[in-house]
């Protein structure tokens, strides 16, 4: 049975993002300004000042919406391009400091279609880094994270805990992540679902090792996703056989999350 806070929460966080993109799609306007504002320390009154701030600014309109969360604010500009919505978004920072002095406050920005076609997807990506940038910073989402967010990455691991920690870290930095704990169902998702990247372990139920890499290879799919086997094994045959089979990348547990972040980014893009 799902849990029904859970359910709640995925629902207002869909209507709002399709909120967003709704307005943007029926905008008459060439760009449009997204801001996420986050503060986890953020006064009752904090909705009402950045209304009035952006209402004091000569030519500027506006939509503003609560967040998923509390501390959360959605922004709309119609009209601005990334160097209008980032002037913007510091003008708002410092005038908001100067009312509520050492806040510690959060924000993430774009615009679109300059910086890519707007989803219910990037939206969610880009409230989620709001909240993750450091303290201070206005962090400026950019065509990169944007073509991270279309991604779809396949998920293949037996330990529960390692699979779970892997679809959290990726689907924090955008990418749209399915999971699968054994070969066989693996192998059917890459046909169904398309992934980009397939991040897989080899030791794993039904079919494994080298066999089970090149059924990947052979699969009748338009595209043949990128493979990063992410394993215990360290054998250096193992590993020479795997790159031969046409593996992209080859990491060894235990890993740094920090460089396996890199080296998918680096074989998607």
């Amino acid at each position: 049975m799902p849990n029904t806070a859970a359910l709640q929460t995925e629902i207002k966080q869909s209507s709002l993002y399709s909120t967003i993109e709704r307005h943007v799609r029926e905008s008459v306007q060439e760009a449009n300004g997204v801001l996420f504002i986050y503060s986890a320390s953020a006064p009752s009154y904090l909705e009402t000042q950045i209304r009035g701030i952006l209402e004091s600014q000569p030519g500027v309109t506006f939509e503003l919406w609560s967040g998923n969360e509390p501390g959360s604010y959605a922004v709309l500009l119609p009209g601005q391009p990334l160097d209008s919505v980032h002037f913007q978004g510091l003008l708002l920072k410092q005038r908001i400091q100067e009312i509520v002095g050492d806040l510690d406050l959060h924000m993430t920005l774009s615009s679109f279609p300059e910086q890519g076609e707007l989803s219910e997807q990037v939206l969610k990506q880009m409230e989620e880094s709001a909240k993750l940038s450091p303290s201070g910073d206005i962090h400026i989402f950019t065509r990169q994270e944007f073509h991270s967010s279309q991604s779809r990455i396949l998920i293949v691991e037996g330990d529960p805990a390692v699979r779970e920690f892997l679809q959290i870290r990726l689907q924090m930095q955008g990418y749209d992540t399915t999971v699968t704990d054994n070969g066989i169902s693996a192998l059917e998702l890459i046909e169904s679902w398309n992934p980009d990247l397939v991040l897989t372990e080899l030791n794993l139920y039904g079919i494994d090792g080298l066999p089970y890499i090149h059924h990947i290879q052979q699969l009748n799919v338009k595209n043949t996703p990128k493979i990063v086997v992410l394993t215990e094994q360290r054998v250096e045959q193992t590993i020479s056989l795997c790159f031969q089979s046409g593996v992209d990348d080859y990491i060894t547990k235990p890993f740094s999350p920090v460089e396996l972040d890199a080296r998918i980014r680096r074989c998607i893009h």
